[in-house]
């Protein structure tokens, strides 16, 4: 039996699948769900709200004492609140946003406009400050901003932003939907291959949006980003300021193939019905966590802190039937979904002798290279940027809402630094998008003080020589990074309060994010669509009848999105349906 370790205020369903009674009380951990979701990532929540919807009895078991995977909000520095891993929020689902009422349930955003400002190291011209690049949803703004680098440029920013839109548009329909079911078109009974052409509807709904765009598509995805940047812009700053889009969070540059499709996943998302808007949640990104645990509760889904799953059960059928907890107590379920990576589902969580080695060694090639280190810092003033200095009585500027991008002057100080980090080395010169939410969410900070994220790269898993991180590599990896700040934002050094450094392995060992890959798996050409995680694993479905991938892991990848938990619970309502 279960022993009741945590107990959490729930909306339990009273009754098996397909019933919809409902009752409010306390509820402790049950020994028997219909379908139990491993890990409360957003994802694994997005699926069980959806699951519970569908009248599927549903319980969501997260590791950690607080929800939300790498989606969360801390308290690491007393009196300032992170968004301790992921920071900004755009690629959440519409429909999602939607259907589970997540205003309704405390999800606030502020939005941010401008969306990115770029100043530049370099000397005043006339008593003037560094020049700068200030990028908003203004147009007209926009072309003035970056007619101080080139007018040409300016000309052709719109037609740029038309022509991605176009291209994000188009590619929503293959985001809320499993790819197309190869083997039920191509093989089996007739009455199946009818059945698996439906999966074909959203690819051709693509088709039919991109019409005669359909080069450009191929084109963008499997290009470099520098290709594209070069043959619309000649501007260093602004090709910089867009290729950071199309190398973060992976382990690429803009010269090497694919980096185009990165950029495009940044750009396709939509905030209040503004297309490609970012915003701070209020309180953090885990406010996005909880508001969709809130929805998901009042559909009556149980959801349980502080309980890890130490097995899948497998029967002898060779069927997925429940967890066995690290207690050692046992749950049992119709279903189980893993909100976790590929590689802890297949290697940690399910019993090795029931997949096959064929099956393992292809796990053990998904590539999860991760270039990220997260750095968390509270300062006790705002920054003050040479390029745009603050107001004499520190009120925050525009700028200041914005994702600041530092070391982006040029292309080449990108691809310099992604050489450093693929030979073992910390970029001498990192990548740094620095944002700090406070200046919109007052919560997050005590008054005056603020909460600064800055997303850095290109750090290694490994330092040179196959070494392991240490303490002492992480403080003088810091340091270099405030260096840096400091030569665009003097004073910044003697401002901080406090710091947390999260290199690749900390983000693995805290968050779960294998390899420190904040996509659960690389965006890359060949871990996308019908190969995302492995060509045999693209409808969610695992060779475990049963047992279902939830998370960033599977189509369509990373990103606070949603899409990945919405899709595997459509699959399993369908199986479950089907008997």
């Amino acid at each position: 039996m279960a022993s009741a370790v945590s107990v959490v205020r729930t909306w339990p369903s009273a009754c098996r699948f397909g019933t919809a009674t409902r009752a409010c009380h306390v509820a402790a951990l049950r020994a028997q769900y219909d379908a139990l979701v491993i890990g409360g990532g957003h994802n694994g929540l997005v699926a069980a709200a959806y699951l519970q919807k569908g009248g599927v009895n549903t319980a969501v078991l997260e590791r950690r004492h607080v929800l939300g995977g790498a989606a969360v909000s801390e308290e690491i520095i007393p009196g300032f609140r992170f968004s301790r891993a992921s920071y900004l929020l755009s690629l959440l689902r519409p429909h999602i946003y939607r259907d589970l009422e997540l205003k309704k349930h405390g999800l606030k955003v502020f939005m941010r406009d401008p969306h990115a400002f770029t100043p530049m190291l370099e000397e005043g011209v006339g008593g003037q400050p560094p020049r700068s690049l200030l990028l908003g949803s203004d147009m007209e703004q926009n072309m003035r901003e970056i007619g101080k680098f080139s007018e040409k440029d300016a000309k052709a920013y719109r037609a740029f932003n038309t022509y991605l839109e176009k291209l994000a548009e188009a590619i929503h329909p293959l985001l809320d939907s499993p790819p197309v079911d190869i083997p039920g078109v191509t093989q089996g009974p007739l009455r199946r291959r009818l059945a698996a052409l439906k999966t074909l509807t959203p690819l051709i709904k693509t088709g039919l949006k991109l019409g005669k765009n359909i080069p450009e598509l191929y084109e963008l995805i499997t290009a470099p980003i520098t290709k594209i940047l070069n043959r619309w812009f000649e501007s260093e700053p602004l090709r910089a300021t867009l290729a950071t889009d199309g190398v973060i969070g992976a382990m690429t540059s803009p010269s090497n193939p694919g980096s185009g499709y990165v950029l495009l996943h940044h750009v396709m998302g939509e905030l209040e019905k503004e297309k490609g808007a970012w915003g701070y949640v209020e309180g953090g990104m885990g406010g996005v966590s909880k508001s969709i645990a809130n929805s998901a509760r009042a559909h009556g889904a149980a959801i349980f802190t502080e309980q890890e799953v130490e097995q899948v059960l497998v029967g002898p059928d060779g069927c997925a039937k429940g967890v066995l907890l690290k207690d050692g107590s046992e749950v049992h379920s119709r279903v189980v979904l893993s909100n976790a990576t590929p590689h802890i589902t297949f290697k940690k969580l399910t019993p090795q002798d029931s997949l096959s080695p064929e099956f393992m060694r292809a796990v053990s090639e998904i590539d999860y290279t991760s270039p990220v280190t997260k750095i968390n810092v509270a300062v006790d003033r705002l920054p003050n940027f040479l390029a745009m200095p603050n107001a004499a009585d520190g009120t925050p500027g525009p700028h200041h809402q914005c994702s600041i991008h530092l070391n982006c002057e040029s292309v080449e100080v990108l691809e310099a630094a992604y050489r450093e980090g693929k030979q073992g080395r910390p970029s001498a010169r990192p990548m740094l998008e620095m944002c700090i939410p406070s200046v919109l969410d007052p919560t997050l900070a005590p008054p005056g003080c603020h909460v600064v994220s800055v997303f850095t790269q290109f750090t290694p898993y490994w330092l040179e020589g196959g070494r392991a991180w240490t303490d002492q590599d992480r403080e003088q990896f810091a340091n270099s990074v405030f260096d840096w700040i400091e030569r665009y934002a003097p004073g910044f050094k003697g401002s901080i309060v406090g710091k947390e450094v999260l290199v690749p392995p900390d983000l693995e060992r805290i968050f779960g994010l294998t390899g420190g890959n904040i996509f659960h798996g690389a965006m890359t050409l060949d871990q996308l669509y019908l190969a995302r995680p492995l060509p045999s694993l693209s409808d969610y479905r695992t060779p475990i009848k049963g047992l279902y991938l939830c998370g960033s892991g599977s189509h369509p990848g990373g990103g606070v999105m949603g899409a990945s938990g919405w899709n595997a619970a459509m699959m399993v309502l369908t199986d479950l349906r089907r008997g």
